[in-house]
């Protein structure tokens, strides 16, 4: 006889999301990807109803009718290296620009990969991709997923094929990297990070505007680069970086040649470099920006919310709860003292759609979830900046020395498309694409409060690393409002700044885009 349960705790729910193949329609295998949320702001379907209200003696209304569904999903999770680039893409409307990768999506083990310790060599045993589309020698490539931690790292490209990769370590030396037997492996995978230039092929030129790296052999347009992206230089030992230390960390591309690299921002001043004997490592990540014209992309997903299963005796009957033709809407990513940074996501949807537990989840592959670190506001940002343009540095003024809080909102101002005979919406029509937020700054000095007067045109930057990894975020043009002192007793003095972002053409027609991240799958500790 089953049982029945009075009540289901949270505990037990579930979520996770799919992309779907167009809306409202999942492809044959959908992948269903965990998420961790620590709260929902909403999720399900909305059903208003109207009653029937005619005039009578009786002076009763008469049971109405179902006229229309809201569906929406919205939660809140911590940011991890990996868990915001895919969803990312659909809040951004665009692709991820990768620069070289050999990796199985979530669920998939198509590719596999082993290591031959004799000749520091990794192999695709199986699978369809080619070496040689995806990596170059000199390439710097992250290796993980191997069960022996020493097939795992950071490692220098020194010869490659199509299903071959021989390795060298990354330490300045090109001797054969240090490696173990293993076998092929599906959970083995390879990303490029970046790119570590011939003995005295790279300076640095500061007699210009700006400063740039100049080569004689490295080709600067075979990176993948796009103007707007961050670069990092420099590695953990001497032997890979500048001799003169202020050569070394973040920086932005402004102009990209076959044997010159500008940059528009950096963390330092460069100095004027002939490098005779020293090899450079440049750091590269994965972009993601908004696009314009046919890059654009829009991505539609349905959300799963398992709920678990009303029968004690019967564990494996999960009931659940799908928003069906979710579209993303808005993301903001919290940055507050002390704290976790965190992200709010809403979805709107097209439908809702609920399953028994007999009925069970739908199909499809089901990854387990990957652990990871949360950042943290108090040791993981490497600089939050915020300064005036300027065509004459790469080095402006910070407004500000420190921030209390910070937010970063994306919202793509959906509506959703109604018609009759349908319940619910039958599209979602996306608006403007708006990037905002809000910074909470300690005062020192009124100029910053002029700045907004004067409606400057304004920047802003910030950088976070640990684990040998990192994101970067950066927003090409900003106009600041509010800007209003607070004062209070015993108190520091602080300013509370809304900002509105805009298309960052104004200050270069190469930086058409209002908001730019870079994920950064390797990082040398010292960015950190």
């Amino acid at each position: 006889m089953p049982c029945s349960q009075n009540k289901i705790d949270s505990n037990v729910a579930s979520t996770s999301y799919a992309e779907e193949e167009c809306l409202k329609q999942l492809p044959t295998t959908p992948t269903w990807n965990p998420l961790e949320p620590n709260s929902f702001s909403d999720f399900g379907g909305s059903i208003a109803t109207v009653a029937r209200n005619p005039i009578n003696q009786s002076r009763q209304r008469k049971k109405g009718v179902v006229t229309d569904l809201d569906a929406a999903g919205g939660f809140n999770q911590d940011l991890t290296q990996d868990n915001l680039r895919d969803l990312l893409q659909g809040f951004m409307f665009a692709d991820l620009r990768k620069k070289g990768e050999a990796k199985n999506p979530p669920g998939i083990t198509t590719q596999t990969l082993s290591m031959t310790a004799a000749t520091s060599r990794i192999t695709r045993v199986a699978g369809a991709i080619d070496f040689t589309t995806q990596f170059d020698v000199a390439d710097l490539v992250k290796v993980d997923g191997f069960s022996d931690a020493a097939n795992n790292g950071l490692f220098k490209v020194s010869a490659v094929t199509a299903t071959t990769l021989d390795l060298s370590d990354a330490d300045g030396t090109d001797t054969a990297a240090t490696v173990i037997d293993e076998a092929a492996t599906a959970v083995a995978f390879i990303v490029d990070v970046g790119v570590e230039t011939g003995a005295g092929d790279l300076d640095v030129d500061d007699t210009g505007s700006f400063p740039a790296l100049t080569s004689t052999v490295l080709d600067f347009t075979t990176l993948g680069l796009v103007i707007g992206e961050w670069v990092y230089l420099g590695g953990d030992v001497v032997a890979v970086t500048f001799g003169t230390a202020a050569n070394s960390g973040y920086a932005r591309v402004r102009t990209i040649a076959a044997n010159r690299l500008e940059f528009d921002k950096t963390e330092t001043t460069f100095v004027t470099e002939a490098n005779a004997t020293l090899l450079v490592q440049m750091f590269t990540g994965q972009v993601l920006k908004n696009e314009s014209g046919s890059l654009i992309k829009r991505r539609t997903y349905q959300l799963e919310r398992q709920l678990g299963a009303p029968d004690p005796l019967l564990p494996a009957q999960i009931q659940s709860e799908y928003v069906i033709g979710a579209v993303p809407g808005e993301l903001t990513i919290n940055v507050s003292t002390a704290d976790k940074i965190t992200l709010d996501l809403s979805f709107l949807g097209s439908d809702h759609e609920t399953r028994s537990g007999v009925t069970g989840v739908k199909t499809g592959l089901r990854p387990a979830l990957a652990e990871a670190d949360a950042f943290n506001t108090s040791s993981d940002f490497s600089r939050i900046k915020l300064a005036v343009h300027t065509d004459a540095d790469a080095v402006a003024d910070a407004l500000f020395a420190f921030v209390t809080d910070l937010t970063l909102t994306i919202n793509n101002n959906l509506s959703g498309n109604k018609a009759i005979g349908v319940l619910g919406n039958f599209d979602v029509t996306a608006g403007i694409f708006a990037v905002g937020g809000g910074l909470t700054a300690y005062f020192s000095d009124v100029a910053a409060i002029q700045t907004v007067r004067d409606n400057a045109d304004v920047t802003l930057d910030a950088h976070i690393a640990k684990n040998n990894a990192g994101i970067t975020f950066d927003v090409p043009l900003l106009t600041l409002g509010d800007a209003r002192a607070n004062v209070e007793q015993d108190q520091p003095i602080t300013l509370p700044i809304t900002n509105e972002a805009a298309d960052g053409s104004k200050i270069d027609p190469n930086l058409n885009h209002t908001l730019l991240f870079v994920f950064f799958d390797f990082l040398p500790s010292v960015a950190e």
